[in-house]
């Protein structure tokens, strides 16, 4: 970020977890997003739109490939979930073979699908074989846990990130502590409704307060998401206690990126736009 007259300028912001098969991806060339992270689909169209640099989408593209996850697991049965976007995985040796599939399609990321609420989920066996696999090729493991216990389980497995902020039931203290020595959160908040927003914000504060790193994320392409930054996101982050320099970290400017400007002396960024040159002049 720097100061200039008037304002301030930073890169295109990220989206830490998107759905670019349930959006219309052109409209993210208008958006202040420089960067977006996708976090299950078919990795084949995702290396497409990845492409060199910016990408296809004239923004940067970074991809988890497809949701791993236990035969008849989440999200294998979900209509949204676009064909060659599940790996079912049953023993090691399939293990490998997806997270090999992923890497070699160019995922920075492996997702796992660890929600006991719709269906099987992995033994802990079998998730710390997928962590150890994509461990040896680079990848650090990011989760979807859902259901009693899944976050702890998931980080204690090996998981390095969740994709979205808990919201099965609040943490305790301790496991508070713990996760924000292990883990980052994708925040994800205003996905959710009533008791579940209830819950993920106050877990969230207390994560934020521990010392915890909370990444900016929507889970774009779930329900009526904007295309680009979205305004109910970052009020809950600021219900969560992130603002300002915080916020703006959360949102990971991306270097390299076309610049943004945010008028005025403070750093909102739900006031950023491209920058022209009428910004620098004012």
């Amino acid at each position: 970020m720097r100061r200039v007259s008037g304002g301030f300028v930073v890169g295109g912001f990220t989206d830490h977890h998107v759905h670019l098969h349930l959006v219309d991806v052109d409209e993210l060339t208008a958006s202040v997003l420089g960067r977006v992270v996708d976090l299950g689909g078919n990795p084949r169209e995702l290396a497409r739109w990845a492409g060199d640099g910016a990408g296809s989408l004239g923004i940067e593209v970074a991809f988890a490939g497809a949701f791993l996850t236990a035969p008849g697991g989440y999200p294998s049965d979900r209509v949204w979930a676009p064909e060659g976007s599940v790996r079912e995985i049953a023993d090691a040796d399939a293990a490998l073979r997806a997270v090999t599939e992923m890497k070699d399609a160019g995922a920075a990321h492996i997702k796992v699908a660890s929600n006991s609420t719709a269906g099987p989920v992995f033994t802990d066996e079998l998730f710390t074989v997928i962590v150890d696999a994509a461990g040896a090729r680079g990848l650090p493991v990011i989760a979807h846990a859902e259901g009693p216990g899944e976050a702890q389980r998931a980080i204690r497995l090996g998981a390095t990130r969740l994709a979205h902020a808990p919201f099965t039931e609040r943490l305790t203290e301790a496991e508070i502590d713990l996760q924000a020595a292990s883990a980052e959160w994708i925040s994800t908040l205003a996905i959710h409704g009533d008791e579940t927003y209830e819950i993920a914000v106050d877990n969230v504060r207390r994560f934020y307060e521990a010392g915890g790193t909370v990444l900016y994320g929507t889970d774009m392409g779930n329900g009526p998401t904007p295309v680009g930054l979205n305004p109910h996101e970052i009020a809950a982050l600021r219900e969560a206690g992130i603002d300002g320099d915080d916020l703006l970290r959360t949102l990971d400017p991306v270097v390299g990126a076309p610049p943004l400007f945010i008028p005025g002396a403070d750093v909102d960024p739900l006031l950023a736009h491209p920058l022209t040159p009428a910004d620098l002049e004012a």
